[in-house]
């Protein structure tokens, strides 16, 4: 038997005491040692950084925490330790120790998040860093390092390898696939969790307990794969993420919201102290952006977002990969001051249309990032034929979703206008070649 049980959080998973009861009615266990790591000031700020951000704008009950979801991720990888443990390979390479390691970076894993994390990160403006760096410094510079080297034997630097760095050997290549991975105990939390507190069925309609029931080692060793019991639970995953981009995450009203805050975010960063600002919680970050804003075109943009009364920017036009191929591809994963430019110059070809002034922040275009979403592949372990397939091979579900992009059939390319537009727009009919005018212009 793998020492991998002997672990207190692990055992702490059939002893049903010490719990900590989150959504949707899941017992987390919490010995003495994760008990100081979640009661630290660095941890218990994610109890006042919502895990969706602008999701609430559109699904009001979206108002979950990072606090919550970094509970469930460090559940689920005690749940697929559990697992794991009675996989030969796995418990030959994987000693207590790297559980252990494995543990806490599943605990802390959203510990360098700041409020609206992913739609800033999303812009790649210099001087802001990638959210894995930044927990850096939390856990090298506070009593968290103390508790880590204390009380798990755990030096600080161990876990920011594991969280920010490459992994350079098969051992790490497989704690990482853990935690950032097609099956990671990351997607396996927020998808549920995003979809219970959103009020859509999407992101839980795949089968858990199935899945992880599955789970061994791939035909290197150095990643997850599942046996064929839980190929039909893996399709249905690879299904809850396209339909939770597709239905949540991008959402027209909630990209436009987005729109909004990277907007005002570009007009002000020059004059923003990052590192104090990206440690606020979210309320305070809100309060920060605005008194830097004050009464120009930010203040008017944030006032939309998170003033007394919502007012959100509307669509003027729409464009996706498979209807408008050409349009789309002329907008899409260009850096964001380019976007911010392309949106200047169609305010400037609107104005002689409209009876009223068309300024430069009335107009956004909100487009699919650089960044390209992280494809879902793994493979599938056949017992009886003693083989490894990869799930795209087996599935046409699958198949489908890796052979095609997944970024352009679940983002498009969107340009909205400040809702007191919206009356001297509609008669706009060649839209489309004002947007080509807007880019040949900026190109």
């Amino acid at each position: 038997m793998s020492r991998i049980n002997d672990i207190p959080e692990v055992a702490g998973l059939d002893r049903r005491e010490h719990l900590i009861r989150i959504p949707q009615e899941v017992d987390v266990p919490i010995t003495p040692r994760v008990r100081q790591l979640v009661d630290t000031a660095e941890f218990r700020r994610l109890s006042r950084i919502s895990q969706l951000g602008l999701v609430g704008l559109v699904y009001p009950a979206a108002l979950h925490t990072r606090f919550e979801h970094s509970l469930g991720v460090y559940r689920l990888a005690l749940l697929y330790l559990k697992q794991l443990a009675g996989d030969v390979r796995f418990a030959e390479l994987i000693q207590p120790h790297d559980a252990e390691r494995l543990i806490v970076a599943a605990l802390l894993h959203d510990l360098g998040h700041w409020p609206f994390c992913h739609p800033i990160e999303d812009m790649n403006l210099p001087g802001v860093p990638q959210h894995e760096l930044f927990a850096n410094s939390f856990l090298l510079e506070s009593e968290i390092g103390d508790y880590l080297r204390d009380d798990w034997g755990i030096a600080p630097r161990e876990i920011v390898a594991l969280l920010s760095e490459e992994p350079r050997d098969a051992r790490s290549c497989l704690l990482s696939s853990i935690l950032s991975g097609p099956i990671d105990v990351d997607k396996m939390d927020y998808l549920a969790r995003d979809s219970l507190h959103a009020g859509v069925p999407y992101g839980r309609n795949f089968d858990q307990q199935r899945l992880i029931g599955s789970l061994c080692v791939n035909a290197a060793g150095d990643g997850l794969a599942i046996t064929d019991k839980g190929r039909t639970a893996a399709e249905m995953m690879v299904f809850a993420r396209y339909v939770m981009f597709s239905e949540v995450y991008w959402h027209h009203a909630v990209r436009c919201g987005t729109a909004m805050l990277q907007r005002a975010f570009y007009l002000l960063h020059d004059q923003l102290d990052l590192d104090t600002l990206f440690r606020q919680t979210e309320a305070d970050l809100v309060q920060s952006l605005r008194r830097a804003a004050g009464d120009g075109p930010a203040g008017e943009v944030l006032d939309g977002l998170f003033g007394p009364q919502r007012r959100l920017y509307k669509r003027f036009a729409q464009y996706s990969a498979f209807e408008n191929p050409d349009q789309y591809h002329r907008l899409t994963r260009r850096p964001f001051a380019w976007l911010a430019g392309c949106a200047e110059q169609l305010a400037a070809l609107l104005q002689p249309r409209c009876g009223v002034p068309v300024r430069p922040h009335d107009i956004l275009v909100d487009a699919p990032p650089t960044k390209l979403e992280v494809q879902f592949n793994i493979e599938i372990f056949f017992p009886k034929e003693d083989c490894f397939r990869p799930l795209s091979a087996v599935s046409p579900v699958v198949r489908t979703l890796v052979r095609e992009q997944f970024d352009d059939y679940v983002k498009r390319v969107r340009i909205f206008v400040h809702p007191r537009l919206v009356g001297e727009l509609a008669r706009v009919n060649d839209r489309d070649a004002l947007v080509r005018a807007a880019v040949e212009r900026v190109s």
